[in-house]
């Protein structure tokens, strides 16, 4: 007779045990196998939430523990909505957004468009696009920084052989008005071939017959790509845009590597200034406060934006 681990599991079972598990329904033994993975989520993600809530009306400092906590109601939440250096973050961060998003779309799209045209090298030159995003954000912020260097930088002497300025006499991480286009551009040569994927992925799933079809109808080149490309590839690169939108609101160690927030804090992003708010000034409560509002915001947008998709999707 054979004695399996399982075998001997059964034997161990206390009988009045195994007559309970005998008696449950197929329903009843999966929430059985699910409910301690549900009760990880809730205390991983749904108790800091609460509990960030909670410290949110409070006057509460980590750095003070034993100090008395008193519940201001939103007091918190009105000096967050009427502080101006606040909405200058909130500035910084759309003008951020903005750009990263508009040029990743397009050179993404360009790109993944090039490449499904399937000429010769087409494999290695997809894998050679790809290789920056597979680099880490820490190890991307200090190479570019490198390369933003006046004196030894490659971009500024790359600059100077195409418009023939001076390398030394413009820093694009120290000049106010070039460090945001500076972190644009870093985070857009990073993730463009995130972008370029998705939008591969949405030009090789448009089946051929249809553009067969608008050939045999005599369908220019240029009536074809706006007829039947654009529109099968919308939800593709709405998905994209929703991604990266995500994750450059949340943006930090990179724009930390490059401009630590500076010159000033004309690249203070809201994640940044969220972080001194909480470990630097050890406002903690407001700084609850502060990221409540940010997860409010973006999961409303989020939520409008996808309901776009899906109509977008459902045509």
């Amino acid at each position: 007779m054979s004695d399996t681990p399982i075998d001997r599991v059964a034997k161990a079972t206390p009988p009045s045990v195994a007559s309970k598990i005998r008696g449950l329904s197929d329903r009843a033994i999966a929430w059985l196998f699910v409910l301690p993975t549900i009760f990880l989520l809730l205390a991983v993600n749904i108790f800091p939430l609460i509990w960030t809530i909670n410290l949110s009306f409070t006057n509460f400092r980590a750095n003070r523990p034993n100090r008395e906590v008193d519940y201001i109601g939103l007091r918190n939440y009105e000096r967050i909505l009427t502080d101006e250096d606040i909405w200058l973050t909130m500035q910084a961060t759309a003008h951020f957004l903005f750009w990263t998003i508009f040029f990743q779309v397009l050179i993404g799209f360009t790109l993944a468009w090039l490449i499904n045209r399937k000429f010769k090298g087409n494999d290695l030159w997809t894998t050679l696009i790809v290789l920056p995003m597979m680099l880490s954000p820490a190890v991307v912020g200090n190479f570019w920084t490198f390369l933003y260097q006046p004196q030894i930088g490659l971009f500024n002497y790359g600059i100077s052989f195409l418009t023939g300025i001076d390398p030394s006499s413009f820093q694009m991480i120290g000049d106010v008005t070039l460090a945001p286009w500076s972190i644009v551009i870093v985070d857009t040569w990073m993730w463009t071939p995130f972008v370029m994927l998705i939008c591969l992925a949405g030009l090789r799933s448009i089946p051929d017959y249809i553009y067969e079809a608008a050939e045999i109808d005599r369908a220019s080149q240029w009536r074809q790509f706006w007829t039947i490309t654009i529109p099968m590839v919308l939800p593709f690169l709405m998905l994209a845009v929703l991604f990266r939108g995500i994750e450059n609101f949340k943006m930090f160690d990179l724009v930390v590597q490059l401009t630590g927030g500076g010159p000033g804090s004309i690249t203070e992003l809201t994640s940044i200034n969220l972080k001194r708010e909480a470990f630097e000034k050890w406002r903690t409560g407001y700084a609850s406060a502060y990221a409540i509002i940010l997860f409010v915001t973006v999961f409303g947008l989020a939520s409008i934006y996808v309901k776009a998709l899906n109509k977008v999707k459902e045509r």
